[in-house]
């Protein structure tokens, strides 16, 4: 069983949720050595709610520098994404990006790829809170003639979002579901940058941001997040639905989209990986 030693990017709602998990053993062989974020007084307070011994770094490069480091993971923003992920790879470590969103920009995914491939790393995405990337993967093998997300969220989560509140949106008496955007997933991740991740997934999955079409609704009968995602090509047709609870500690978030990353890292670790 490979052993990972972990440094997280962000100790926000995921960073917070993936810290925890690995402090409590149920990331498999995993340890977590470094926190990091902007706001050093918030990753601090995390690590003093941690049993191990975790360090707090006030700059990125005491990450960067440490050798035992072998993973970093990002969840902080795709400004950080941007930023940091080839001194990530160029410092001989593989990189987790939860922040999927920031690889819309083609020049950047290109970059980041080149500079992984130059430094004999790897580049992790977590499916997040979609269901299904493993059919899509499979699909696309062949031809994929249209895939779409239909995202569904409640009116008091998507209210705060600078899109809703930029365009003048109002969503606080909506007594029957809204459709507040519709385009391709490219725009929908610039749109909604803390929300669509899995707009991004998806694109990379399949058939990429310009061609992956992306409904957002405000509905006032859910409580919890809705992804369907519908796709259709050589294969046949794909249908997925997953109805997500949103993370306790930040309602834009899908709690599944933690969960997820603790899975990808107990698969890092463990011997036998199942699924594609």
């Amino acid at each position: 069983m490979c052993q990972r030693i972990v440094a997280i990017i962000g100790c926000g709602a995921i960073g917070s949720i993936l810290a925890n998990a690995i402090d409590k053993k149920r990331t498999g062989n995993s340890d977590l050595r470094f926190l990091f974020d902007m706001n050093f007084e918030r990753a601090k307070d995390l690590a003093d709610k941690l049993d191990g011994p975790t360090k707090v770094a006030k700059e990125l490069n005491e990450i960067l520098e440490d050798k035992s480091v072998d993973l970093v993971i990002e969840a902080a923003s795709q400004e950080a994404v941007i930023q940091d992920s080839a001194d990530v790879l160029r410092s001989g470590k593989d990189l987790m990006v939860m922040s999927v969103g920031a690889f819309s920009d083609s020049d950047l995914l290109k970059e980041v790829r080149k500079v992984a491939e130059e430094a004999g790393k790897s580049i992790y995405l977590p499916s997040g809170a979609l269901v299904g990337l493993d059919g899509v993967k499979a699909a696309n093998i062949e031809k994929i003639d249209e895939i779409t997300l239909v995202t569904r969220k409640p009116p008091e989560v998507l209210s705060t979002t600078k899109y809703v509140q930029e365009q003048n949106i109002d969503l606080s008496n909506l007594d029957r579901p809204q459709t507040i955007f519709e385009s391709s997933a490219k725009n929908a991740v610039k749109a909604f940058p803390e929300s669509v991740n899995v707009a991004a997934s998806l694109s990379l999955a399949g058939v990429g941001f310009e061609k992956t079409k992306v409904k957002i609704i405000a509905d006032p009968s859910l409580t919890s997040n809705v992804h369907e995602v519908n796709v259709k090509g050589e294969v046949g047709e794909l249908s997925t639905k997953a109805k997500n609870v949103p993370s306790p500690d930040n309602p834009k978030t899908s709690y599944l989209a933690a969960l997820s990353a603790i899975m990808t890292l107990r698969s890092l670790t463990e011997v036998i990986s199942v699924g594609t």
